[in-house]
């Protein structure tokens, strides 16, 4: 497995990851368009402006993607999502584990944050497995139902 920067050839295979608006906007945010087409699923990952990597496999399948960004002075985690195909093999843990270092690294900080919604108890398991926990936020929520987790 390898993480490398997302780029527009990646866009394709990501947009049959999500099946319905629900999906879409449980992992994109309540912004997210949908029925998406490339641009506008483009422009709502904010390709070009954030932070984005995809996990690659030996075979060069795309298995991952998530971005990251300063927010609070954290390595905030977003959009986080591995392929549908490979749920349920660790992956969202090498993930969040490559995303983490790079971004620590290129942000200059010490500590992950990422929001997930209340009711996505897999991913809420899955973040608490790899060390996040629920914190207060310091500011507003953003988003309705929204948890705050920091590692």
């Amino acid at each position: 497995m390898k993480l490398v920067k997302a780029g527009q050839n990646h866009i394709n295979t990501m947009m049959k990851w999500f099946q319905n608006e629900k999906e879409t906007q449980d992992w994109g945010g309540p912004h997210f368009r949908y029925p998406y087409d490339r641009q506008s699923f483009q422009e709502d990952i904010q390709l070009d402006e954030l932070e984005s990597y995809v996990l690659i496999s030996d075979q060069g399948e795309l298995q991952a993607f998530g971005q990251f960004y300063l927010r609070l002075g954290r390595c905030h985690l977003g959009r986080l999502v591995v392929n549908p195909e490979q749920r349920g093999k660790g992956l969202v843990a090498i993930l969040i584990k490559h995303l983490s270092d790079l971004g620590m690294a290129e942000l200059h900080a010490t500590e992950n944050s990422l929001f997930v919604y209340d009711h996505n108890v897999s991913a809420r398991k899955a973040y608490e497995k790899f060390g996040f926990r629920v914190m207060e936020y310091p500011e507003h929520l953003p988003l309705e139902h929204c948890l705050y987790m920091m590692k």
